[in-house]
């Protein structure tokens, strides 16, 4: 199975406490990058995240958003410093003695100052939440997968459509090349009886030239290599699996014997069919730098 490196996938998980969403979302990278979102509270579950989406993603650049939301009636706890409330009371009562100021102190004065009334989180019970967060997890993983697979599916189908018209464009180069010899060989001959009207022709010289013609033009070479490419990068999308990167180092191959082709070209038909093998070969490029 191809899979392409876009993908995006929602899981969720809902209990009486507390109500967990994960969402994914990821583009195309050369390397493995997973950036997490997660609460506070929630951190000392990032690295079990981790390792349990490496099992299954081997490229891209990866971004995952969980979102915690506590559904129980009391979620935080006030916690009052009393004895520092009492230090508080007792200067500020010190203080307007001194000061010759009579007034109440009351204990709304009190509790703003810092420190004396504190919130704190209610304990959560930990293995309750990593649990209902890596169910979250698992769902949006499925569907994240699958949203990869069938964009990976789509990438496959378009590349061995370009892969088969490749193919077309490089056997009519093969099946041109005679034609381009005789050819010249005819141009030749013409020019030469124009000039030596009567006189003999050395066929000698003339086949002479067609050969050193010949083998400045010939491709066969980059023919072979080309086509060989081609199957190899349709054995590669038929097997599956991690494979972008080979992919890629393929197309690069391609198109260096397509560039060769195109400067040996001296004929309007192979230089038309060797630019159409070029612009095929950068579209090839393109899609898989977008497969895993």
């Amino acid at each position: 199975m191809i899979k392409s490196m876009t993908g995006f996938g929602r899981g969720e998980s809902v209990s009486e406490d507390c109500k967990v969403t994960v969402e994914i979302k990821a583009v195309n990278h050369r390397y493995c990058d997973l950036n997490m979102k997660l609460p506070r509270k929630l951190n000392y579950l990032e690295a079990d995240i981790r390792n349990f989406l490496k099992q299954s993603i081997q490229r891209g650049k990866v971004d995952v958003f969980i979102n915690y939301e506590d559904l129980s009636a009391k979620d935080v706890n006030v916690r009052l410093n009393e004895e520092l409330g009492r230090e508080y009371y007792a200067a500020l009562t010190r203080l307007g003695e001194t000061l010759g100021i009579s007034s109440e102190v009351t204990a709304l004065q009190i509790g703003r100052f810092a420190d004396v009334l504190t919130l704190e989180d209610v304990p959560v019970n930990q293995d309750s939440i990593k649990e209902q967060i890596m169910e979250a997890l698992k769902e949006a993983t499925n569907h994240f997968s699958a949203s990869r697979e069938k964009e990976g599916e789509n990438l496959r189908n378009d590349i061995l459509i370009k892969l088969d018209e490749m193919k077309e464009n490089v056997t009519f180069i093969e099946e041109r090349y005679p034609a381009i010899v005789s050819e010249y060989r005819k141009k030749l001959e013409d020019k030469v009886a124009e000039l030596l009207e009567d006189s003999n022709i050395d066929e000698s010289r003339i086949a002479a030239e067609v050969v050193i013609y010949s083998d400045k033009i010939c491709v066969d070479e980059e023919t072979v290599r080309l086509k060989s490419h081609i199957d190899g990068m349709r054995d590669e999308l038929l097997k599956g699996g991690n494979v972008g990167r080979k992919l890629d180092f393929i197309a690069q191959e391609m198109n260096r014997e397509a560039n060769t082709i195109l400067s040996k070209a001296n004929d309007i038909e192979v230089s038309d069919h060797a630019i159409d093998l070029k612009t095929e070969i950068e579209k090839i490029r393109e899609q898989v730098q977008n497969i895993e």
